[in-house]
């Protein structure tokens, strides 16, 4: 009973009246709003069975239906970030950061995400489609999308209180105890209403985007220990397959950044090409609004974008450096053992030359011979050592 209450509905239609309230409303609107718009989120399993539903209700509040390639696109799960447009309405699909729900969790994960860490395995994207008309904003979220859910709830709590006019007296008080509830007290509710249906799509995109740079941390966390792991040289790193997995995600963000970023533009030229026409002094400042929103998600866009490139050149550098130092440790595991076989070549000369077959040989039949040609091959010993060493052929590197 606690988990059925506690699960989303899978459509949640609102009634958003611009400066005024909000209204969360139990059925599909069947006439346009008088004032304000509407915002119907459902998800794509709710799209695919009561498409005739949606589609009615779309042509009593706004006039016309959606196309059949626009729904297709709508159902796709494997559809990238994209812009489409009508003369009566715009598409737009924005892939965000799938929720980690119980379907996905008994499917099988790709072969280069099974052995991942768990930051990678987030890294799953599905697409949210948002069709904005003038009067109505549809937008078709995957199952436990936390997007329309945690928006909602922001939308739906109430506004801050306005600030009332001060005396003089207790101005200083009220200052002090506004300043001890910030520090303790919870966040303020309440989010300024969207002015229009465009305004609302701009919120949610940028909603999506800010997942990602929530992912940022984690990832940055986890390439850091790598990195520092591949940097030591007494160690022998063994992740070589999550690295790997993790390069690859790294390309997959860098693509959808990429697509996103073109999605956005696409839907803000559109602006700029006089897609959408206002007249009145009002409507024109909600354009300039609009143009603001754009452009503030595209910089968050690109913070991602550019979070990402940096993760892959430290990344690619700490690899490479992780080659060029076992290539210093070979090279000086190999100047050691050069210079002993130098060391060793004299000797191995010396007791060649006594070991010959013959009938006479100097210093064999003599009592000290032995102790001579040991004493001779000494010395050569610590000669050719101490040369090596007075010329840095057995000094070892300097390790910061």
């Amino acid at each position: 009973m606690t988990t059925e209450a506690s699960t989303p509905p899978p459509i949640r239609i609102f009634h958003i009246q611009p400066g005024a309230s909000v209204a969360e409303l139990d059925a599909l609107p069947t006439r346009p709003p008088p004032v304000g718009f509407y915002w119907v989120a459902c998800t794509r399993a709710e799209l695919e069975s009561g498409l005739a539903r949606i589609q009615a209700m779309l042509q009593a509040v706004t006039g016309l239906q959606l196309l059949d390639l626009h729904v297709t696109d709508l159902l796709s799960t494997q559809l990238p970030s994209h812009h489409d447009y009508t003369s009566q309405y715009d598409l737009l699909v924005m892939r965000q950061l799938a929720a980690s729900t119980q379907e996905q969790a008994q499917q099988p994960l790709p072969r280069t995400t099974r052995n991942a860490p768990p930051v990678l395995r987030r890294i799953d994207t599905s697409p949210v489609g948002l069709v904005v008309f003038d009067a109505l904003l549809l937008s078709v979220h995957p199952g436990g999308c936390a997007v329309r859910d945690s928006y909602a709830e922001r939308l739906m709590a109430p506004p801050p209180l306005a600030a009332q006019p001060l005396d003089a007296d207790h101005a200083e008080a009220t200052a002090e105890v506004l300043v001890c509830e910030l520090n303790t007290g919870p966040s303020v509710a309440g989010v300024r209403l969207p002015a229009n249906t465009a305004d609302l799509m701009l919120r949610l995109v940028n909603h999506i985007v800010d997942n990602y740079l929530d992912l940022r941390r984690d990832l940055t966390r986890l390439l850091d220990h790598w990195q520092v792991a591949l940097l030591n040289p007494r160690g022998r790193f063994t992740h070589w397959g999550a690295l790997m997995a993790a390069r690859l995600a790294l390309h997959h963000l860098a693509e959808i950044c990429e697509d996103q970023r073109s999605a956005v533009q696409a839907w803000t030229g559109g602006l700029d090409d006089g897609h959408l026409v206002y007249g009145d002094s009002v409507a024109q400042r909600e354009l300039e609004l609009i143009r603001v929103r754009s452009r503030d998600v595209l910089e968050h866009i690109a913070r991602v974008a550019h979070h990402v490139r940096r993760l892959e050149q430290s990344t690619e550098a700490a690899v490479q450096m992780h080659f060029s130092v076992q290539n210093n440790r070979t090279n000086e595991i190999m100047r050691v053992l050069t210079v002993l076989t130098a060391v060793f070549l004299p000797l191995n000369l010396i007791a060649g030359i006594f070991g010959m077959n013959f009938e006479y040989l100097p210093f064999v039949d003599q009592h000290n011979g032995f102790w001579g040609a040991m004493a001779m091959m000494l010395v050569i010993a610590g000669a050719l050592t101490g040369y090596f060493w007075r010329n840095r052929y057995l000094a070892r590197t300097g390790r910061g």
